[in-house]
């Protein structure tokens, strides 16, 4: 077994039990797993990512909006950042098995990621079916964090600079936001949920980190000024803005420069 080529097998896995346990067991396992960096792997033939017959997967703008305030909306919230951790296990996968050629802490960096990714997940379904009366799947998503991914697969600067340091890190800004409409509606599975988003936000400011370092290391190699060419790729690929309020504790800890977050602020 080869690290890389496994972390492609998952990334086909369509039973999102099998691909979180799957996972957690790869990178428990990853010191005693070979791993070739400059190997050229191919995708088998599987379709990537695999995911499951549901959730029905819409545009962005087709899932409904429902209010915290009644026990569906909060499954349904709870729901959709289900979907994005399921998500994020995909684009961390198919960061460590896509991009030959960098050193090895990489590929163990994002591994890392897709495992304490695979345990978000699990907590949220966890969740969701004790709280809610509710499961992964039962409301309809979307898949814009995969739609980046795809847009970036040729070029590993513009995935550092557009998925952990951009779409991940818009999630730290809109965690305080939704911690707070939870609060209001007080309930003890809105509170729970609130401790949950807290152990996760923790995590997703360490994955924030391992995008800004990698970007960081892929610009001095290549002999790009980061801020500079992290506007060129924002405009190139059309990447989403901030939304306002900027989470500036999250981000300054994920290592965001007073620089980026001025220009970043202005946006």
């Amino acid at each position: 077994m080869e690290l890389r080529q496994r972390a492609l097998e998952i990334l086909g896995l369509t039973d999102p039990d099998q691909k979180t346990a799957q996972t957690l067991a790869l990178y428990a396992a990853a010191d005693t797993v070979a791993l070739d960096p400059r190997a050229q792997l191919a995708p088998t033939g599987q379709p990537l990512p695999g995911h499951p017959a549901r959730p029905q997967l819409l545009h962005h703008t087709e899932v409904p909006r429902r209010p915290p305030s009644t026990l569906q909306g909060r499954a349904a919230l709870i729901h959709a950042i289900a979907h994005i951790e399921f998500n994020a296990i995909n684009l961390a996968l198919d960061a460590v098995w896509r991009f030959a050629g960098m050193p090895e802490p990489f590929y163990r960096d994002w591994l890392r990621v897709a495992a304490e990714e695979a345990r978000h997940f699990d907590m949220l379904r966890q969740h969701l079916r004790t709280h809610l009366n509710a499961d992964y799947g039962d409301f309809p998503a979307h898949q814009g964090l995969w739609a980046m991914c795809e847009k970036t697969a040729h070029d590993i600067v513009a995935r550092m600079a557009l998925v952990p340091r951009t779409l991940e890190a818009r999630g730290l800004d809109a965690t305080p936001l939704i911690q707070h409409k939870l609060r209001a509606v007080g309930s003890p599975d809105a509170l729970e949920a609130v401790a949950l988003l807290g152990i996760i936000e923790r995590e997703e400011i360490g994955h924030v980190a391992i995008g800004n370092h990698w970007y960081a290391w892929l610009c001095g190699r290549a002999g790009l000024d980061p801020v500079a060419h992290y506007a060129l790729l924002v405009a190139q690929y059309q990447a989403p803005r901030p939304k306002p309020p900027l989470n500036l504790r999250a981000r300054r800890a994920a290592g965001f420069s007073e620089t980026e977050l001025a220009w970043l602020e202005h946006q």
